[in-house]
């Protein structure tokens, strides 16, 4: 076993779809003749559950129909007018006083029903024997059938009651005792008979369930209810035969042919559902299967060989192919050669293995060109560092310069302006960590704020409200100046009286809030909008509030942001939301003065 085992795993692909087609063809063989086999076994079984399930399906579709003559008999019996002439009769008037609860009696039977397609006629019979036929086919009973219906339907005391057909009158019959339900005397008042049309009956509604060539009957308690032409004689043998359907089915000769009976017990009454279905035709169809089932295992066999082998063409061939551009790969040859049906190429694993192998080579190549690419952007970033260097030395020396000439000069806010400049400079550039303390970004806001209000003077008003407890939490560099910045830019430029511009810290929730706010002339809604998503540029230093919430997000988490609020006429505020984390650093600033 071991030794098949690998002798099939050596195997080149085509050959184990070979294997693999001729165990499925084989498989496939056998099967069919299990399957035959069975089939001859269990067939009478699933002709009996065919014909059980459209003689089930046609019971109840006759029962349903009947259901509807039994209430349509009570209906009629209960009826006030049929009861009221019915009294009227029973009363004993005058004939002309019959005569008119006669023909009311008729009138009233037809509006109810007394016309209807399974309806041969209605016979009522008064409590004097007098008789009233409505219908297609009016009969009138003998002394005899009238006995017969007053003694059945007295057992019943109103209830329906089954009057089977005989030698007098071959229809069935719905039968009831009329009883007068004035006063509750319940006094007979007459018998109601509904004749049914049962030859029309079972056409209407069992002629699409029963299979082709079927025949139907019906047994009651001592005769055949219905039946078709041609069973007349055999009504003793067909019921015996019935009887001795243990299974529901059975296989039985009459007439020299063969048939399949199935029997089925009502269980609304107490009859027999039958039905005959010639036997001979169902094994000719039997036949004809047999032979169509040989014959489309035959045509399977041919195409199952066909496209087995395009299939394991189709599989191999690419891969045989792919396989030898790898091994010119192996020999150091990258360069990536295209087939001439390249493009035919199909979008299975095959295809996307020679597309995967091109994109890797093609990879390969630009990570190679990119390396060589990188090496002189170093060799050239390094010398733009070195002159770099030179730059801030020099524009601090000019600057520092700057602030002596002006202390000479005795000009003290320009000798501030350049402090802070420097300051604001030094601090842009010095502090290389993302994160500073709180404390020091302060700091680089009041060194802004001391520039401004040389310029502005008066009109501006700094406020700061930051707990000592707060300044060490450390927070992004540069998150707070470019908002005061914009304060300045969008407020107090704007404004001819004086501007109002607070920064505010509170711990809140294990969290820090930071407000910068002012009572500026504020944005409108759309303004507001292109401001968050960056399509209005900030003036100044153009560090636009969708870069400073995105580095806060980047840093701490989808959690924590910036927030903005303004409205015409209202002001501006923005809140930053971050987690407190402290560090060094100095934790004390100095405090703006109120203006």
């Amino acid at each position: 076993m071991a030794d098949l085992k690998t002798l099939y795993r050596n195997l080149r692909i085509k050959y184990k779809l070979l294997v693999l087609i001729s165990a499925v063809i084989a498989t496939f063989g056998i099967l069919i003749v299990v399957v035959q086999q069975y089939a001859f076994e269990v067939y009478d079984r699933e002709i009996y559950e065919q014909s059980s399930a459209a003689l089930n399906q046609t019971a109840a579709a006759i029962e349903n129909e009947l259901r509807k003559v039994q209430q349509q008999s009570y209906r009629m019996a209960i009826d006030e007018v049929i009861q009221e002439q019915l009294r009227k009769i029973k009363d004993a008037g005058s004939d002309y006083d019959r005569y008119l609860a006669s023909y009311q009696i008729r009138e009233r039977i037809v509006l109810l029903g007394g016309l209807d397609n399974h309806v041969r006629s209605v016979q009522l019979i008064d409590a004097h024997g007098g008789e009233y036929s409505v219908g297609k086919a009016p009969v009138s009973y003998t002394a005899g059938r009238i006995r017969l219906l007053e003694r059945e339907t007295s057992l019943t005391q109103g209830g329906n009651t089954w009057i089977e057909p005989d030698e007098e009158d071959g229809a069935l019959a719905a039968a009831r005792l009329i009883r007068s339900y004035e006063q509750l005397s319940l006094e007979s008042l007459g018998v109601l008979a509904i004749r049914i049309d049962m030859h029309r009956l079972t056409a209407d509604v069992a002629g699409a369930s029963l299979p082709a060539k079927a025949a139907l009957l019906i047994y009651g308690k001592e005769r055949m209810i219905f039946g078709p032409a041609g069973f007349e004689g055999e009504e003793r043998l067909l019921r015996a035969y019935a009887a001795a359907a243990s299974n529901g089915y059975d296989i039985i000769e009459l007439g020299g042919r063969r048939y399949f009976l199935t029997q089925l017990p009502s269980a609304y009454t107490e009859w027999t559902y039958v039905t005959l279905i010639p036997y001979d035709d169902i094994f000719h169809r039997l036949a004809d299967v047999k032979n169509w089932t040989l014959l489309a295992y035959l045509l399977l066999f041919l195409l199952t060989v066909f496209f087995a082998f395009r299939f394991a063409r189709g599989i191999t061939g690419p891969i045989e192919k792919l396989s030898a551009k790898m091994k010119r790969v192996q020999m150091g040859n990258f360069a990536y050669e295209d087939d001439e049906d390249q493009r035919d190429m199909p979008m299975d694993e095959t295809g996307q293995l020679h597309r995967n192998f091109r994109i890797m080579l093609q990879r390969i190549d630009e990570l190679v060109r990119e390396g060589y690419a990188r090496q002189l952007a170093v060799k050239e970033s390094e010398f733009k560092a070195l002159q770099a260097q030179i730059n801030p030395h020099f524009l601090y020396n000019t600057l520092e310069t700057i602030n002596w000439s002006a202390k000479m000069a005795r000009q003290p806010h320009i000798s501030s302006m350049v402090e802070s400049l420097g300051f604001l400079l030094r601090s842009s550039i010095s502090l290389k960590e993302p994160l500073i303390p709180l404390s020091q970004e302060l700091g680089i806001v009041l060194h802004y704020i001391n520039i401004q209000r040389i310029r502005f003077e008066e009109r501006l008003d700094f406020r700061l409200d930051v707990p000592d407890v707060l300044m060490p939490v450390l927070i992004p560099k540069l998150s707070l100046q470019p908002l005061v910045e914009n304060a300045v830019n969008y407020a107090l430029e704007k404004m001819t009286d004086t501007c109002v511009i607070a920064i505010t810290a509170e711990e809140k929730d294990g969290l820090i809030e930071l407000t910068v706010s002012d009572n500026g002339p504020g944005m409108d809604e759309s303004i507001l909008m292109r401001l968050k998503s960056g399509e209005v540029k900030p003036k100044g230093s153009g560090v636009g509030l969708r870069n400073i919430d995105e580095r806060i997000r980047l840093l701490f988490g989808e959690g924590y942001g910036l927030d903005i609020a303004s409205r015409r006429g209202e002001g501006t505020r923005v809140r930053l939301r971050l987690p407190i984390r402290e560090g060094g650093g100095n934790q004390h600033v100095p405090r703006a003065a109120g203006r």
